[in-house]
């Protein structure tokens, strides 16, 4: 196995199992208060996990960063196909963990609030795992949020690691891009839970239906799975990462 691969499974794996993790125990037993204690958690886990794998597959985890980097670097574009499998088997191993461990608390949550898994109402449950943005925010909206909390992500990746940009954090970055996505997430998770990333949302969808949820994770909010939680992240960072270039004239 080439360490690239492995890489970014263990990255992504740590990243969503602890941000998995945190929201299981947020929505079960009420450990946390407030998004900001979710978020910095999602925030450390990047960190973590960039400052482990970035020596051998430059730390993407994310299927819309990949696409990025292919497009606006010298990324080898012939291992894009591998950097999408690594990640979305290291956010389904992820999403097994977190379910292995909490599937008691989740069914005695369900439990107490009469919700039978698989019907409509257990989107409460499911939304540990995938992500669904409420009756309140529209189509377009959800979409227009996904794709500008991407793109920020993308261009604060972009132009932190630019060469040309001699004011950035150096070897702070990974802690940096962790607070970005602390910020992002506070910022943009009332509205769409935040996920900025195919792979960390695909995957453990999938995992979900597969676990008792049925077709909940692909029929609550329609199509928004595909066009919200995946081609939105994708349109997002491909622009974030040509300003970021533009702003910092990467070759």
């Amino acid at each position: 196995m080439p360490k690239w691969f492995a890489s970014e499974v263990i990255g992504t794996f740590i990243m969503v199992f602890l941000g998995l993790g945190i929201v299981a125990g947020s929505v079960t037993t009420d450990a946390t208060e407030g998004i900001f204690q979710i978020a910095a958690v999602w925030g450390l886990g990047l960190a973590c996990a960039i400052y482990l794998t970035t020596h051998h597959s430059g730390a993407h985890f994310n299927p819309a960063i990949t696409l990025a980097f292919a497009f606006q670097t010298d990324f080898p574009k012939r291992r894009i196909p591998g950097y999408f499998a690594a990640q979305l088997l290291g956010a389904f191993i992820a999403a097994s963990a977190v379910f292995f461990l909490f599937e008691s608390q989740i069914s005695a949550f369900e439990e107490s609030r009469h919700i039978t898994r698989g019907d409509a109402a257990s989107v409460a449950t499911a939304r540990i795992f995938g992500e669904y943005y409420p009756e309140s925010v529209s189509h377009i909206n959800a979409i227009c949020a996904e794709f500008l909390g991407t793109l920020l992500l993308a261009l604060v990746i972009f132009g932190f690691t630019a060469k040309e940009n001699k004011s950035g954090p150096g070897p702070m970055t990974p802690v940096a891009i962790g607070m970005t996505l602390t910020t992002l997430i506070c910022v943009f998770a009332p509205l769409t839970q935040a996920g900025f990333n195919p792979a960390r949302d695909l995957a453990p969808r999938f995992f979900s239906a597969i676990a008792g949820w049925g077709t909940v994770p692909f029929s609550h909010n329609g199509i928004g799975w595909l066009t919200v939680y995946v081609l939105a992240p994708c349109g997002g960072a491909l622009t974030g990462a040509w300003i970021g270039n533009f702003l910092f004239s990467r070759e």
